[in-house]
């Protein structure tokens, strides 16, 4: 029996904002998810007034105004903006590479001498085929060790010459001492929390938590008219062409009776004897001043929750095999990292979420 015109299976980003344009036109839509919560990696858990990021840190970032703005009109933004620091040999650098980090290694103080040494410690490589040889043509060895060989080397558990030089390529290189980590002309964090965002997007509709729609799969696919997915689309397929590889993480959260810890929302470890990759003081997101603080030890592993896509040869290959039984769907809409097997920034998925509901409701004469 048809009870539903559309179920989502998933309360992330692309889930909440298909449901809530749906909602508007008047659809009957059920919003299930397999966690007690809403929000996905997105959640947020309020301790001690502090609004912790549950799944690792996310700060919004965007250079497209019609993003920014669809945000805020959902819940204000604040001013966040993301200045990480690493800690290597006991030392504190500041991060991305920039003039400052520059003259704390080089001790060079105007673009002209940094570009200058640069130029003396590249190693030069027109054809670099992976990720620590991209990195060595750009910065050289010394930078290469402080800033990115021993926290790639855990992030990934591989060694940075067997990754693709697309991994760090997002990192930005600056002669200037900018210190912002994102070029995007927009920046902040939700006043209050992600969850907020999830709270208001599902405002009126049906949220069923706790539930695992592989259970009972024929069951919800029997009522309702169409399904969007946004989980990982080899388990979807059953794993018919094998699993996808991600990298995971294990987080250590702990509660200090301290007003601060570090001084900083994120500090990274770059020592490859450290076993995590990073420290999150969670109250710095929102300028906190209260009197205890929280932090969080992010630990990369292989196994569990699918963080980080391994985008090499073999994983997209697979993923394109599945991508072919994808298009041949009608009931099933696909979305989200998880369906799509690769790496979004927040905004990139509210994009393509809109985008895709729009093409949805154009089919009732709406739009």
């Amino acid at each position: 029996m048809i009870l539903y015109d559309y179920l989502i299976v998933g309360s992330g980003i692309y889930g909440s904002i298909f449901a809530n344009e749906l909602n508007k036109i008047g659809k009957k839509v059920l919003v299930i998810d397999k966690r007690n919560h809403i929000g996905g990696n997105c959640y947020t858990e309020n301790i001690d007034d502090i609004n912790v990021h549950k799944y690792g840190p996310h700060i919004f970032h965007t250079s497209d105004k019609r993003i920014w703005d669809y945000v805020n009109n959902i819940v204000p933004f604040n001013h966040f903006s993301y200045r990480p620091k690493i800690k290597y040999k006991d030392k504190i650098y500041s991060l991305p590479i920039n003039m400052m980090s520059l003259y704390q290694v080089y001790g060079v103080k105007t673009p002209k001498d940094a570009n200058k040494k640069l130029n003396e410690v590249r190693i030069k490589n027109e054809n670099p085929r992976n990720l620590e040889e991209w990195v060595l043509s750009q910065v050289g060895p010394e930078l290469y060790e402080i800033f990115v060989k021993g926290y790639t080397t855990k992030q990934w558990g591989r060694e940075p010459k067997e990754l693709p030089s697309s991994i760090i390529k997002r990192l930005p290189i600056r002669l200037t001492y900018d210190d912002n980590y994102y070029f995007d002309t927009h920046q902040g964090i939700p006043i209050g929390g992600y969850t907020k965002i999830f709270e208001n997007l599902l405002k009126g509709v049906e949220v069923k938590l706790g539930v695992n729609y592989f259970e009972n799969k024929e069951y919800f696919d029997s009522i309702s008219h169409k399904v969007l997915y946004t989980g990982p689309i080899d388990q979807f397929y059953n794993y018919t062409f094998g699993k996808l590889e991600y990298r995971s993480l294990h987080f250590e959260t702990e509660r200090l009776d301290m007003s601060d810890y570090q001084g900083i929302a994120g500090m990274n470890y770059g020592d490859v004897d450290i076993e995590y990759t990073r420290i999150i003081e969670h109250k710095h997101f929102e300028f906190g001043n209260q009197p205890t603080t929280i932090i969080t030890k992010e630990y990369p592993k292989n196994s569990g929750e699918q963080y980080y896509p391994v985008n090499d040869t073999i994983n997209n290959n697979r993923y394109n095999d599945y991508k072919k039984l994808m298009s041949n769907e009608t009931k099933y809409i696909f979305g989200g990292r998880l369906a799509d097997y690769k790496y979004y920034d927040m905004h990139q998925v509210i994009g393509s979420a809109l985008k895709r509901v729009k093409e949805e409701i154009k089919n009732f004469g709406y739009l």
